[in-house]
């Protein structure tokens, strides 16, 4: 009778570490699969942001279509936007890719020491409707080669 008691008592101390392992090894993989889930949610955002860019050119463009070419060269801030001046055509495209630039920078991952975002647009006016190819590339630290969105369009 005395033996019958003594099964029935309860877990053992061994039966509690083999559950405490099982237990540990079952969060151990919960807390891997989280850290995974958050560098995954991290590289959605800067796609998104990186479409949101290319489109937010896209939108510049449209709103100046007649600069053509002016697009393709380096953008530089400019006195006449915000003021009673006017600004040519030229002068609005070169504000639109300062501006763009910056966004670019602020909003896009570096490496730390510089900027490594980059976006530039190549303008086809040879056919009409002229052709944009508006390029966002930025490196994301949990990637090894940079990433890039191509966006085209015809105006």
């Amino acid at each position: 009778m005395s033996r019958s008691k003594r099964s029935a008592a309860g877990f053992g101390m061994v039966e509690m570490l083999v559950a405490l392992v099982v237990l540990s090894v079952g969060m151990l993989g919960i807390a891997a699969l989280y850290v995974t889930t958050l560098r995954a949610s991290n590289g959605a955002i800067f796609r998104t942001l990186a479409v949101n860019l290319a489109a937010d050119m896209a939108d510049r463009i449209r709103a100046n279509p007649r600069a053509g070419n002016a697009y393709e060269a380096a953008g530089a801030d400019n006195a006449c936007v915000g003021l009673a001046a006017d600004c040519n055509r030229q002068q609005m495209a070169a504000d639109d890719l300062f501006r763009w630039s910056q966004e670019l920078a602020q909003l896009l991952p570096d490496d730390g020491n510089v900027a490594t975002a980059q976006g530039t647009v190549q303008v086809d006016d040879t056919t009409e409707p002229f052709t944009y190819v508006i390029n966002v590339t930025w490196i994301e630290p949990s990637e090894p080669q940079p990433l890039s969105y191509t966006l085209t369009m015809q105006i």
